[in-house]
């Protein structure tokens, strides 16, 4: 890690020209850097409600309070610095995003736009700015654990989710206290629809589409909905040195070429949709026996409900030709995933693509295919999202990165964002 900090520190001073930004891009890559050192030494990461999380976020309100927010936590473990504005009145604008990682996660993917926001409120106060909204800079807890932090704010966060247990040995309630909130008041931190002006999310992309374009700011179109299937074909296990060929039930076999007919029907369809098998498992499972049942999972993903829609029913069709012509039943279930698509505003992608183009930045629309705070945010209120390169595409990993260039360039986008949107009359 002290080897990715100095290379980090190094690099910020080779390629970052302060005169192209507002903000401070060397410190908005010194917080970063910062934030990297708290990591539990056993795994490199910072799974919500461990030591770890609890020191960066730690790390991160003693930073708000010296940017001279008002620093508290919510019942939920979301960190709120409030900062006034000259029409205390007006709703909120909201600025921020997570720090806790996946098991053996990296030091990008959420904490990007943490360390963003947070440099953005250093500079409002190095220029004595005062914006006319009162701004919340959130810092949402456990996001990599089920967005806990913004389903609180979205009302969506259920009694049921706090049963659930982390890699951390902890219960979501129990990860809730450890972070100074309280699980049986959870619901008094639900924002009513339409309390905030507007939601900003800065976010490394998690794909590759902006690197492999060479481009360097995406704005988000929208963030994907999830929907998610448990499929069963059912064979009949018998002996596999003694049943023929020609008279066998192999429900592996048949779901093999499911698996098969969920690439092809994905890729038959125009669009940035996905379709991915990814759990299977084939019973009995002995070398010698021919398998009778298999489980599988479907997930589908795409900004368009109506599409995933379309996309299972073809997917259902084929599934169904498949066990009929291999003489096994098929069953399937629906799984609860993240629901319908959030669909960004269009009024807020506007103000973005109007910064970048005065900055002079690459860019392109791009949908999320990743689940983000900003999801539940849409349900608050007008929420946007905004892209930096990932390079290789590589999230999830400690191998993710982004450039202290691109790190400073989305900074810098969100703040003036934030200054067209508080001037705005719209809002």
């Amino acid at each position: 890690m002290k080897k990715l900090s100095i290379l980090l520190l190094v690099s910020v001073q080779m390629s970052l020209n302060a005169q192209d930004f507002v903000i401070n891009a060397s410190r908005v890559n010194d917080l970063m850097t910062a934030l990297s050192a708290f990591k539990e030494e056993d795994n490199n990461s910072r799974v919500a409600f461990s030591d770890a999380d609890l020191e960066g976020r730690a790390f991160v309100m003693q930073k708000m309070k010296e940017a001279g927010l008002e620093v508290s936590i919510d019942f939920s473990g979301n960190i709120i610095g409030r900062r006034a504005g000259l029409d205390n009145s007006l709703k909120p604008i909201v600025l921020g995003s997570h720090i806790d990682t996946v098991p053996e996660g990296g030091d990008y993917d959420g904490c990007v736009g943490s360390m963003a926001a947070l440099e953005i409120a250093f500079t409002l106060q190095d220029l004595n700015i005062t914006t006319r909204h009162p701004l919340e800079f959130i810092i949402y807890s456990n996001e990599e654990g089920g967005v806990m932090g913004s389903r609180a704010l979205a009302g969506t966060l259920t009694e049921e989710a706090f049963k659930v247990v982390n890699s951390t040995g902890y219960s979501m309630g129990e990860g809730i206290v450890r972070l100074g909130g309280d699980p049986s008041r959870v619901k008094e931190v639900q924002r009513a629809e339409g309390s905030i002006a507007a939601s900003f999310e800065l976010h490394i992309e998690q794909g590759a589409n902006l690197y492999q374009e060479d481009l360097e700011i995406g704005i988000v179109e929208g963030i994907v909905g999830i929907d998610w299937y448990d499929f069963r074909f059912g064979g009949f296990a018998n002996h596999a040195g003694t049943t023929p060929m020609n008279n066998r039930q192999d429900a592996l076999l048949a779901a093999a070429k499911f698996i098969q007919a969920v690439n092809e029907v994905a890729l038959s369809v125009e669009g940035r949709h996905v379709c991915t098998v990814g759990r299977i498992q084939a019973l009995p499972g002995a070398p010698n026996v021919i398998p009778g049942v298999v489980n599988l999972s479907l997930e589908i993903r795409d900004l368009s409900s109506e599409k995933m829609k379309s996309l299972f029913d073809m997917i259902l069709e084929r599934a169904k030709e498949i066990a009929t012509t291999s003489n096994v039943e098929v069953t399937y279930e629906s799984i609860d995933a993240t629901g319908a698509p959030a669909m960004t505003d269009a009024s807020l992608k506007k103000i973005i693509e109007a910064q970048i183009n005065k900055k002079g930045y690459s860019y392109m629309y791009l949908p999320s295919g990743a689940g983000h705070d900003s999801q539940e945010m849409t349900r608050i209120g007008p929420a946007a999202m905004i892209f930096i390169p990932s390079v290789d595409g590589i999230s999830h990993s400690p191998r993710e990165y982004s450039t202290p260039k691109a790190i400073a360039q989305g900074t810098e986008v969100m703040f003036q964002t934030l200054l067209a949107t508080d001037s705005s009359k719209k809002y």
